[in-house]
């Protein structure tokens, strides 16, 4: 993960090498770690609640009787700029640090100005708050790498997002059942409190972050998977978009229900997913996920809008968004130590959410100002699922490739011992393999690229890809991931 000149970090308490026993190491780990999540979830949990298509904000335009639409609209579009310029200026942990301070202050400013009457001032916070905000969620990608190890990163997206869609619930129920000037107040208080927390961050290394030829090949390898991921994403969460603009206002008059169960099965679906068995293969998962989104929209137009199909379909469709939330943070998460800069990977991966989110309102806006009906605006999102469909295999090669320890993408690192050498035995038996095929299997079920396998094997790097071509042949196979699934068919079930 990290290369001789940077045991020093670890030795900080970065990671999992520092000297001196392995419990103080873990201690410092976890204290940064919940500092990270601490300040992610506050300040993520006022973004989702007021200036991202929250509830205070189209609460206040309610009590104005204005239309916050063209406002909310240029709040997604500063955010998707944010999101996606702030790597090319942010380079150090230092640097992220001050733009979160600077962010929080100013948001908190900026939301106090909602206590007035609207005027274009109004236009001009939420706008530059919402500008700013991209740049610190990005940002915070600093403290996402170096607070959490890797292959752990899952863990911390999902209390990030769970403990910010909790927060914001408690918002949105504040707004709409007690008062938006409540609700409001209340998300001033967050950003205070997420202020002062975020002044216990480390600044880290003073200058910048160095780079190194190999650092470098890393930056030029991840360009064509995190492409695919991001189009992926985009694609993906075009559904979001038409969910807020079709959905959504289907039933608005079951408020009493909407205002808090929107994002329970979205929690629910986070915390599953976070503490699924990692020898579970979750590739499946995600064409559950899939499947789940096109039964959202099928049951929407086939029912009536009442209580119990808003249950269904908001349970589906929110249900599939959290399972793919996850499983695109902790891609994003893992990628962080491939480049240099993790607010660029982070911010790149997280403006194509957005940039899918804006096409999809857009998209569902212009739908209903035309007088489409529901059923062909469900059409097309049914038309995304099967993009999707087409779009995850490839992805899922390329992602494999180049993350071989990933929750979604392999298993055997997690094994046990003893599960793994009985696994690995009934899998040499079953393909009747070499002992040198036996041993370039393993490595690579264990996520090494054909490089490392070749310098631990001293061979040639064509030699291991004759070897990785004669194992799949014996398989009938043609991917890794095909080579994965067998062994956790051999875990499973053990040929007698």
């Amino acid at each position: 993960m990290y290369r001789k000149k940077d045991e020093a970090f670890y030795k900080r308490g970065g990671g999992r090498m520092a000297d001196g026993g392995h419990g103080r190491t873990l201690h410092i780990n976890m204290d940064e770690r919940r500092l990270s999540v601490i300040v992610f979830s506050l300040f993520f949990s006022w973004l989702l609640a007021f200036p991202f298509e929250g509830q205070i904000l189209y609460t206040l335009a309610d009590t104005f009787d204005i239309l916050p639409d063209l406002m909310i609209f240029s709040a997604i579009a500063v955010h998707f700029a944010g999101l996606f310029l702030c790597g090319f200026f942010i380079k150090s942990m230092k640097a992220a640090k001050w733009l979160i301070l600077c962010s929080l202050a100013f948001c908190i400013l900026a939301s106090c100005i909602f206590f007035f009457p609207p005027s274009f001032l109004w236009t001009v916070a939420i706008v530059s708050s919402s500008f700013l905000a991209g740049g610190c969620v990005a940002a915070w990608g600093f403290y996402f790498k170096s607070g959490t190890p890797k292959n752990e990163r899952i863990k911390t997206a999902a209390d990030g997002l769970i403990c910010s869609n909790i927060l914001m619930i408690l918002l949105n129920l504040a707004t709409i059942y007690l008062s938006p000037y409540i609700g409001l107040g209340l998300s001033i208080i967050v950003l205070i409190i997420a202020f002062l927390f975020a002044l216990q961050l480390s600044e880290g290394r003073k200058t910048a972050v160095l780079t190194c030829p190999k650092q470098l090949d890393n930056a030029v390898r991840i360009r064509k998977p995190l492409a695919f991921l991001c189009l992926f994403i985009v694609i993906i969460t075009i559904n979001s978009g038409l969910m807020y603009q079709v959905l959504n206002p289907a039933y608005a008059h079951l408020q009493w229900l909407t205002s808090w169960y929107w994002a329970i099965p979205y929690i629910v679906a986070l915390f599953i997913m976070r503490n699924f068995p990692r020898k579970i293969n979750r590739t499946y998962i995600l064409y559950i996920a899939i499947a789940m989104i096109g039964l959202s929209f099928i049951s929407f137009i086939s029912m009536e809008h009442s209580a119990t199909n808003y249950l269904l379909v908001n349970t589906l469709m929110l249900g599939a968004c959290g399972v793919y939330d996850l499983f695109w943070w902790s891609i994003l998460g893992e990628m962080l130590d491939l480049d240099t800069n993790p607010a660029k990977i982070i911010g790149t991966g997280l403006s194509a959410n957005v940039l899918g989110v804006l096409l999809g309102g857009l998209i569902g806006k212009t739908s209903t100002s035309l007088g489409v009906q529901s059923p062909n605006s469900t059409l097309l999102a049914l038309a995304v699922v099967c993009v999707t469909i087409a779009i995850l295999p490839p992805l899922h090669k390329h992602l494999s490739d180049l993350l071989k320890d990933h929750a979604y993408l392999t298993v055997l690192s997690e094994m046990p011992l003893k599960e793994q050498s009985k696994a690995l035995e009934n899998f040499t038996t079953l393909g009747q393999l070499t002992e040198r095929e036996s041993e370039i299997a393993t490595l690579l079920l264990k996520g090494k690229t054909y490089r490392r396998i070749a310098e631990e094997l001293h061979v040639s790097e064509n030699t291991v890809k004759t070897h990785i071509k004669n194992i799949y042949s014996k398989f009938g196979i043609r991917s890794r991931i095909e080579l994965i699934n067998i062994m956790l068919e051999q875990q499973s079930f053990p040929p007698k």
